[in-house]
């Protein structure tokens, strides 16, 4: 049992978990999730992996950094209103497809670090699954495509269950809560359910940082992380270069490192498993000091 910054006391279950090749005990320190999006319109470095072989070359380059796992996504969840203007377009399975595919299928040829596909459709969940990835993060925690639990437990993967209030396209259109936490567990305990029902037999869960959230409520969720862990999962965190590290700091999305690392502190020591970030190296770093401090408490 351990106690957070605010004096809170919550347990640290231990959590050992197979992907793929690798076993991971998630409990006994923060793991690294690295960010490569292959898409035209991401918030944050939109454009810049597109070509496969540019693509493969940084998800190895994170490896060597220190990722634990690397996060495959071909849809941008930009979404509409503030900086990020009219928001991204969604798009078909097909094109998706196009993106992910020969990226995962690279990559699980010369790595066995484990490859996640970030994706809410299970007919690209079932097909980067065939390819070599061996966890899908859905952002919509199963609601969106309801065929994706079947999915993951056909092909033995895990799942990431995340929570979101509406849609990219509606998310950030004045998101409200009654009960930040309560409707945020209940939403969770919901998709693992529907999890464990389809036969999945390892999840973790994410609170959606910037996925239909007031300023506040990321702060308070980052505050409150260790309320998650009475879902018994492994919690992921993502703030990694979002909006409301941007707004105290005034700054624009490639100049959020220093408070990215900060969010990621902050997660840390509040009960985060794993942390979803571009800058691995850097993360990495902050984790390991992070982590320091936590086994003191």
């Amino acid at each position: 049992m351990k106690g957070d910054p605010s004096g809170h006391l919550f347990f640290m279950a231990t959590h050992v978990f197979r992907f793929g090749r690798r076993t991971y005990d998630l409990s006994a320190r923060t793991h690294i999730m690295g960010i490569l999006n292959v898409t035209p319109d991401s918030f944050s470095d939109g454009g810049k992996y597109l070509d496969t072989a540019k693509a493969v070359e940084h998800g190895l380059r994170m490896a060597d950094e220190g990722a634990d796992i690397i996060d495959v996504g071909g849809e941008s969840t930009r979404p509409k209103g503030g900086e990020y203007g009219e928001g991204a377009e969604q798009i078909g399975a097909k094109e998706e497809l196009a993106r992910v595919l020969p990226v995962i299928t690279k990559l699980a040829g010369v790595t066995d670090v484990p490859i996640s596909i970030d994706t809410c459709k299970a007919e690209v969940a079932q097909e980067a699954l065939e390819a070599g990835a061996v966890i899908v993060n859905d952002i919509s925690g199963f609601t969106f495509d309801t065929r994706i639990p079947e999915a993951v437990a056909r092909a033995g993967a895990s799942a990431v269950v995340m929570h979101i209030k509406g849609t990219p396209k509606t998310m950030q259109l004045n998101p409200s809560y009654d009960d930040l936490f309560g409707e945020i567990l209940g939403f969770l305990s919901r998709g693992i359910e529907v999890g464990k029902k389809a036969g999945i037999a390892q999840m973790m869960v994410d609170p959606g940082l910037g996925f239909g959230k007031r300023q506040q409520d990321n702060l308070q969720l980052i505050a409150g992380l260790s309320r998650l862990s009475a879902l018994g999962c492994p919690i992921l965190v993502g703030p990694s270069r979002k909006s409301f590290i941007g707004a105290p700091l005034n700054l624009s999305v490639d100049e959020r490192l220093e408070g990215t690392l900060a969010a990621v502190t902050a997660c840390i020591l509040n009960g985060a498993n794993i942390v979803r970030v571009h800058d691995v190296r850097a993360a990495r770093r902050a984790a390991a000091v992070a982590d320091a401090i936590r086994t003191s408490l």
